[in-house]
């Protein structure tokens, strides 16, 4: 054997040598990357007195540790051909690592992003966060896509037949989820009209009423005041008239309808009353929203009044409702005006 058969192996081994070589310094680089983003940037943001850039730092800091250890593995595998299989295997599993960490990545980003621009919105242009959910929830579907795709293209996966087929596959399947799209559809049309919004108090068509608890893609979800979790379909939402208490502003007017016996002083009624939601603590005392008193009928048996006030929160409504009715009751009782009860007077003529 002579030096020709040795210079092979010796240039294969000094070839494995400088792949090390590569992969330490990159390891060495993705180090000094570490303690540059803890030590330098990590001060930096802590120094403002905002917390969105401390959890910028937070979620881009180990993406680009691995970012930058998956770039040595591709320059150390580029200096010489690898062996079957490991050329397509070694750099396909580094870029599909790459484009894992950083689409998952991008996903924390664009949450906690809308998560600052809910709160900024809400405070100037008052647009609910059940919009920024549906475009969290979207933006989220196309990352995913569009991960998927560039992982099948690091592969060599040729996506041209996917394509050929996907204009009777599309059909197909729009005719198998027409449902899904209507309820889609039908959610987009709920979040551009602004019918209401998570926590709003509203009441179906159908007479149910309740607190909404979720704005879904394809259904809303309402639980009522007998903790009953309701699950409508977006599209029924959408071509159905909904009541929203909570809109535009958060009070509702409650009305209490008053029968006093005839004889009675409407003056002094109207005070006494006005005077019971004077002293309830869940009437509201805002400007603008007085309590009123209106003579509204003089009816068979009784002067019909009606007691018009307001509660701060919808979900108030019946406890105000029974707390002013026993107020009212034991006031007039102390005043000593009769309620009536619904009576008729028979006369027999000879």
């Amino acid at each position: 054997m002579n030096i020709n058969d040795w210079l092979p192996v010796f240039t294969q081994h000094d070839i494995i040598i400088k792949r090390f070589i590569i992969l330490a310094c990159y390891a060495l680089l993705a180090k000094a990357v570490d303690i540059f983003i803890n030590r330098v940037l990590g001060r930096l943001v802590r120094l403002s007195k905002m917390e969105f850039d401390d959890e910028i730092l937070g979620i881009i800091h180990s993406p680009i540790y691995w970012t930058v250890f998956c770039l040595g593995i591709l320059h150390a595998g580029s200096i010489a051909p690898l062996p079957p299989p490991w050329e397509i295997v070694l750099p396909g599993a580094a870029k599909s690592v790459i484009v894992v960490i950083w689409s998952v990545t991008a996903l924390k980003i664009i949450q906690l992003t809308l998560r600052q621009k809910t709160l900024e919105t809400l405070l100037r242009r008052r647009i609910p966060a059940t919009a920024f959910n549906i475009i969290t929830k979207i933006l989220r579907i196309f990352l995913i896509i569009l991960a998927i795709a560039w992982l099948l293209g690091v592969w060599q996966v040729d996506l041209t037949p996917f394509f050929a087929s996907a204009g009777i596959a599309g059909i197909a399947v729009a005719m198998a989820a027409k449902d899904s799209l209507a309820n889609f559809f039908g959610g987009l049309s709920i979040f551009m009209d602004n019918i209401f919004k998570e926590g709003d108090y509203i009441v179906l068509d159908s007479g149910e009423r309740g607190e909404v608890m979720e704005v879904g893609m394809r259904s809303t979800r309402i639980k009522t005041r007998d903790d009953i979790l309701i699950t409508i379909p977006n599209s029924i939402l959408a071509n159905t008239k909904v009541i929203n208490e909570s809109a535009p502003i958060p009070r509702f007017r409650i009305k209490i309808p008053v029968g006093v016996a005839y004889g009675s002083n409407p003056e002094v009624v109207g005070e006494l009353l006005l005077g019971v939601a004077a002293r309830s603590s869940l009437v509201s005392k805002a400007p603008g929203v007085e309590s009123r008193v209106r003579f509204r009928s003089m009816g068979p048996s009784s002067l019909d009044f009606e007691l018009l006030c307001w509660v701060d929160d919808p979900r108030d409504k019946g406890k105000a409702a029974h707390k002013l009715l026993t107020a009212i009751y034991q006031a007039l009782t102390e005043a000593g005006i009769s309620i009536p009860f619904p009576q008729m007077d028979v006369h027999i003529i000879n």
